[in-house]
């Protein structure tokens, strides 16, 4: 009996049946790396210039996913840190200060969304129709060159402009009848402060993307709609809206995933001791509780809770969108 169940285990080896499997397997496996190994070698210098911003990516937003943990902690000096659950929440959802720096971020997010998102699209609206091509590339060169100055300069440019004594905008107004505002100081005028400069720096660089889009509209499009005997604002309306929706769509998704950010190197140079009560925002919230008072686990937490409302935005609006305009993410 034996003998026989040898026989069989012995014609099936023979006829190949495991080691043919076993060697297809290592084929398959051997093929992929080679394939990888050149895509490598053929692409090597697209990769390398891929490399920082992965380096960049993998240190600053993938290593620490891992130390958010610290979020459920109570952190100590000397480790292992204590496990509390939701203490850390508790305490950080009952403090008053936690409660003014979230309003004071929803308002500011928001103000932005209203007031920032629309503008580069309109910018890229009114480049499409300069025909002049020498003209509408002296206007992409002035409204650009502000994305490539630090909120440093900016805020300097500002507070010069803003001055109460000798700024520009407070000698035209007193020429005009008014008053001298201390914009930068007064709680009233400091959030459309924050509004206006944002628009200022990202206006004109934001609008490439729309630009790009509506190069790419058929425009056999327009020609049907001129055929039609639409003049441009209909041209506008009915086509050239309508091509870049997508990317409006893509674009406004991507920016409800940063809506409590409100731009931390914005407020940073932007505030002062008589603003700060008016532009806290999370972010600098997390920056003095991580770095100035050592409360880790509060900053965990305060930030881990911003990033997961970024992400419950993110979808929500790929939804919305997905059934508005049957456009989104994914």
């Amino acid at each position: 009996m034996a003998g026989q169940e040898e026989q069989q285990l012995a014609t099936v080896l023979s006829n190949g049946n495991v080691p043919a499997s076993n060697e297809r397997r290592d084929e398959r496996i051997l093929n992929g790396f080679s394939a990888m190994l050149l895509g490598v070698r053929q692409w090597w210098p697209y990769y390398a210039m891929m490399a920082p911003g992965l380096l960049f990516f993998f240190i600053w937003h993938y290593v620490p996913i891992w130390e958010a943990k610290m979020a459920f902690e109570n952190v100590r000096i000397i480790p292992p840190n204590i496990w509390v659950g939701l203490k850390n929440f508790q305490v950080l959802f009952s403090s008053p200060i936690f409660h003014q720096v979230l309003l004071n971020t929803l308002i500011i997010s928001g103000m932005k969304i209203l007031f920032v998102f629309p503008i580069p699209i309109m910018v890229s609206l009114l480049l499409n129709e300069v025909r002049n091509g020498k003209l509408r590339g002296v206007i992409q060169s002035a409204i650009y060159l502000p994305h490539f100055l630090s909120w440093v300069v900016i805020a300097g440019v500002f507070i010069a402009l803003l001055s109460p004594t000798d700024g520009a905008v407070n000698e035209i107004g007193q020429a005009m009848g008014f008053q001298p505002v201390s914009y930068m100081t007064n709680t009233g005028t400091i959030r459309w402060v924050l509004v206006i400069s944002e628009i200022w720096r990202s206006a004109g660089w934001d609008s490439l993307l729309y630009l790009a889009a509506i190069f790419a509209i058929d425009p056999q499009l327009y020609e049907a709609a001129e055929m039609d005997g639409a003049n441009r604002w209909q041209k506008i309306w009915h086509v050239t809206i309508p091509g870049i929706v997508p990317t409006i769509a893509t674009l406004f998704i991507l920016n409800m995933g940063l809506f409590l950010s409100a731009d931390l190197n914005q407020i940073v140079n932007m505030q002062n001791d008589v603003n700060a009560s008016t532009i806290d925002i999370i972010d600098t919230y997390v920056y003095r509780m991580g770095l100035s008072t050592g409360e880790y686990a509060l900053a965990t937490a305060a930030g881990l809770f911003k990033a997961v409302i970024g992400m419950i935005l993110v979808i929500t609006s790929h939804l919305v969108s997905k059934r508005l305009t049957g456009k989104g993410v994914w």
